[in-house]
């Protein structure tokens, strides 16, 4: 009887093991410190973005990054389709922002219900050239949003780019875009924009 339970025994720590050993979760998303980018509590960061609009190509749109109440950084505007031009942005000035593969980048916003593009950018001779993805924002509610480095895709003027991945140690600056062709107003709070690392 002693013997048939040190082998069940045995047997389930074996069991154990392997369960503990093929889980690729234990080092997750969840579990990671997160590394702050930008968190908006100085309003010295703010000279670290730049406006970039449609007036580049003729457009009349506009917009600006301020310095809100409660120490977050507040992208506004209007949005214009006249001229042929049709988006607002605003962007990080050039560095090193260490990033790497299976990284996500996380930010808390609160937006106006309107969708917007997030932008990572690479040095390329590519014009209007960007690894980019869409979020959803929720009129008047903070929200936490997470982009995935891994799943941003290549665009040139919008369009995708195909056979180009992402080297994510080449991002030197990260944006936010209007471009959902509906004219008028706009006004996006960001918090904090923060790195957790994932899986490799």
């Amino acid at each position: 009887m002693l013997i048939r339970r040190v082998f069940v025994f045995f047997c389930c720590s074996i069991i154990s093991t392997f369960a503990i050993g093929a889980d690729p979760s234990v080092n997750s998303i969840a579990n990671a410190k997160p590394r702050p980018l930008f968190d908006f509590s100085s309003r010295d960061l703010l000279s670290e973005w730049r406006i970039v609009n449609d007036g580049v190509m003729g457009g009349r749109s506009s917009s600006k990054v301020r310095m809100g109440n409660s120490g977050e950084m507040l992208f506004s505007g209007n949005l214009s389709l006249e001229n042929n031009g049709g988006f607002a942005s605003t962007r990080s000035r050039e560095k090193n922002l260490k990033l790497r593969t299976g990284d996500v980048i996380v930010m808390q916003l609160m937006g106006d219900g309107r969708r917007y593009t997030f932008n990572a950018y690479v040095p390329r001779r590519r014009m209007a050239f960007s690894f980019r993805t869409e979020f959803q924002t929720i009129k008047d509610e903070w929200t936490e949003v997470s982009i995935p480095i891994d799943k941003l895709v290549a665009t040139s003027f919008g369009r995708v780019v195909r056979g180009i991945s992402l080297n994510p140690t080449e991002v030197n600056s990260i944006g936010i875009l209007l471009g959902d062709k509906k004219p008028g107003p706009f006004q996006l709070a960001i918090r904090s924009i923060e790195v957790v690392r994932g899986t490799n």
